[in-house]
């Protein structure tokens, strides 16, 4: 192997509070008229990319997430659109690793694709990387994703993924989907929780798996520096309360993405205020929306 540059000191105590210092592509009036990118890219650091999707190719426009390690990048989630031509994440991912590479030579650098969970808006883009050299993808489906991380084996087990001085800890966190998964990286704070919290409407396939992955989290995050919370969505408005209307392809009006620990108190607090009831309930970050009856 070839000279070797040893990225950052990823195994400090304490995760440095960045801000985000960032203004999001958030649709435009006339889809025709659209100028945004077809994805955003931000550096949060040298090492931690966070990745929108226009809003103009899918109302969703998820957020996906690109961390580097020493020996290995992760992905999380690919995005709402499978055409490489109208969605090019493959080049844009490459471009990002390139790049990267070029400050930090390797001989070899895998890349590791994981998810939040196995919704379309979250893996459409898997087939890009099929035949990507260095490149895993992990089905998001449970029976994969959860025998990746033993979940299948211990529900309750905090999985580690090693990407080379790096570490993130991968908890099962159903409610929204059976086999969502959350992701803590202790280099950046980051908690990523797809779409089981993020500033728009959380919808809660299992109101008691829900219940009891958020009082997991409160507890995970208690022992751990968080710095923000990051779910895959804005679908809230400046207002608290009112959220954009679903399919909605201009938000000119968002709140940020980063959301806090304290806000995981705040919705522990609105699922016991929400008690038996279905439907549709309105906080000011985010809406609970029980299907589960």
């Amino acid at each position: 192997m070839g000279a070797r540059a040893r990225l950052a000191d990823f195994t400090s105590e304490t995760p440095e509070l960045r801000e985000f210092d960032v203004d999001w592509i958030h649709g435009s009036p006339s889809a025709k008229h659209n100028t945004d990118p077809d994805i955003q890219v931000y550096a949060y650091d040298e090492h931690t990319f966070v990745l929108r999707q226009n809003m103009a190719i899918n109302y969703e426009a998820p957020f996906l997430f690109l961390m580097f390690g020493d020996d290995r990048a992760v992905l999380l989630d690919t995005g709402a659109t499978e055409s490489a031509e109208f969605f090019p994440l493959r080049r844009v991912v490459d471009e990002l690793v390139e790049r990267w590479l070029g400050e930090h030579p390797r001989d070899r650098y895998p890349l590791l694709v994981l998810h939040t969970h196995p919704h379309g808006d979250h893996v459409a883009g898997d087939a890009q990387f099929a035949g990507r050299p260095d490149t895993v993808v992990v089905g998001a489906d449970l029976s994969s994703a959860w025998e990746y991380f033993g979940f299948d084996r211990d529900p309750g087990r905090i999985a580690r993924v090693d990407l080379g001085g790096r570490t993130l800890e991968c908890l099962a966190s159903p409610g929204h989907h059976e086999a969502a998964v959350t992701f803590y990286d202790s280099f950046t704070g980051f908690l990523l929780t797809g779409d089981t919290v993020y500033p728009g409407r959380l919808y809660v396939q299992d109101w008691s798996a829900f219940t009891r992955t958020i009082d997991r989290l409160i507890e995970f995050a208690a022992g751990r520096p968080v710095t923000h919370v990051l779910g895959c969505h804005i679908e809230m408005t400046g207002e608290p309360g009112v959220d954009y209307p679903i399919r909605t392809t201009y938000q000119p009006d968002e709140p940020p993405l980063q959301m806090t620990v304290g806000q995981l108190r705040d919705i522990r607090k609105a699922i016991d205020e929400i008690g038996d009831r279905p439907g549709w309930h309105a906080f000011p970050g985010f809406v609970l929306c029980r299907g589960d009856g």
